[in-house]
């Protein structure tokens, strides 16, 4: 019933000139039939970015305890590794420094490094993360990513340090 009635639609759209509505209404019976796969995002674009080699992030002893650091960076800019599109946010930064502060000048070399990486946002941010706890081993730290929308839809990716647990929801 679904095909008799999507291909009435289609001819009806097809001959009224309306090739984008065509377009859809095909996608849609290929999707509702099952046999419609979006294109393969491949382990080399999930991993995109990941283990490539950035500028060491400095530290400076910490002098105080008990309170925590926020860093705003509103330009941040990477690429994504599928498209080669730029993509645009800014990133926030909190962290509570136990031993070490995060030295800002080789932060923002460290962070203008992926200006040119292909990367996936939640990869981005998680990434960051793990810098950043590497750098200066925080008692806590957050990063979020606020990316501008791309084709409608707006992405905010959080990371958190401490870890939770495997298998801890």
């Amino acid at each position: 019933m679904f095909a008799i009635l999507l291909q009435a639609m289609v001819g009806c759209i097809y001959r009224n000139g309306n090739k984008f509505a065509f377009f859809c209404m095909v996608v849609l019976y290929f999707i509702k039939k099952g046999t419609y796969v979006m294109p393969d995002y491949t382990r080399k674009e999930a991993e995109a970015g990941l283990k490539d080699k950035l500028p060491a992030i400095d530290t400076f002893p910490n002098q105080f305890p008990g309170y925590e650091i926020k860093i705003e960076i509103p330009e941040f800019t990477s690429v994504c590794p599928k498209t080669g599109l730029p993509d645009f946010g800014a990133i926030t930064i909190r962290y509570v420094p136990d031993k070490y502060c995060l030295e800002l000048k080789s932060l923002k070399m460290y962070i203008l490094e992926y200006r040119n990486l292909g990367i996936f946002y939640e990869n981005a941010v998680n990434r960051i993360l793990e810098d950043i706890v590497a750098a200066c081993k925080p008692v806590r730290a957050s990063v979020a990513g606020d990316f501008n929308p791309r084709g409608g839809m707006k992405s905010v990716i959080e990371a958190h340090y401490p870890r939770p647990k495997k298998g801890a929801k």
